[in-house]
């Protein structure tokens, strides 16, 4: 006999999820809602006016251009640190394991600044990068580094648990019928890995769109060259031109939201795929 009491697997569901709407309320959709209701405050004219001038389009080159950049080169560097720390054993795999998270306890500001330090001319690096042409202080270039530092453990944290769930029987399988190692990665790991890879490079990618504090240090901030967006945002709240800077931050807004839906629906596909 039914007593129509509705039992949920967690206790607490309706608790829980009142909870939830009021924190993303608060935090996440309250903020974003002013922003393009501050943006809004500007006519049609007056907002590309605003957030579609030579210097914000150069802005938003750099800005998405460096952010897709990093963002792969941590794809392919965090598959590989991923990959040896859950296949091999070495002495100092735990130190390296844990060093893997320092760039989120770090503050970024204070990696902008060591980065800054080790490439300018006269740095540890910078003395010999500068002579052969490579210079990555206040630069295009140091952007890049700076970002791959703080966009790093994302990639790294999303690819490790798929690769140590991954069974070496499958590995083994394909070595028994006679594949290479090349083959077995591309046609058996490879399909597995695309979907956390492709997680981690969506993570890293929005850290390095919105990422502030150690690209000024890094960057020259000149314009046109190495100003990012953020930075513009700044600049216009400085001069106390808070719609404009809203412009700007809508614009930005909206395009990190198309390409992580495209990034989200390859996902969706990739993972279908691999089913």
């Amino acid at each position: 006999m039914s007593s129509g009491v509705s039992r949920r697997a967690l206790p607490g569901f309706g608790l829980g999820l009142g909870y939830a709407v009021v924190y993303l309320g608060l935090l996440v959709l309250i903020p974003l809602a002013a922003c393009l209701v501050k943006a809004a405050s500007l006519g049609p004219e007056e907002f590309l006016a605003a957030a579609w001038t030579p210097r914000a389009r150069a802005a938003y080159a750099l800005t998405f251009g460096v952010a897709l950049i990093a963002a792969l080169v941590n794809v392919v560097l965090g598959t590989i640190v991923g990959w040896t720390l859950v296949r091999y054993e070495f002495p100092g795999r735990r130190l390296l394991d844990a060093l893997v998270d320092v760039p989120l306890a770090l503050p970024t500001a204070v990696a902008g600044l060591v980065y800054a330090s080790l490439y300018v001319k006269t740095g540890w690096l910078g003395q010999f990068l500068e002579p052969i042409g490579i210079r990555a202080a206040y630069s295009r270039l140091g952007i890049v580094l700076v970002l791959v530092f703080t966009g790093f453990p994302f990639v790294v944290r999303t690819i490790q648990p798929v690769l140590a769930d991954i069974d070496v029987e499958f590995e083994e399988a394909g070595a028994v019928l006679g594949a290479s190692r090349w083959q077995t990665f591309r046609r058996v790991i490879l399909p597995m890995l695309i979907p956390p890879a492709l997680t981690g490079f969506a993570l890293a990618f929005a850290r390095g769109l919105g990422e502030y504090g150690s690209v000024i240090f890094i960057s020259s901030n000149k314009i046109f060259e190495t100003e990012i967006a953020p930075m513009l945002v700044l600049v216009r709240l400085e001069e106390y031109s808070y719609a404009e800077a809203a412009a700007i931050a809508t614009v930005l807004l909206g395009f990190s939201f198309v390409l992580l839906a495209a990034i989200n629906y390859l996902e969706r596909r990739s993972k279908r795929y691999g089913s």
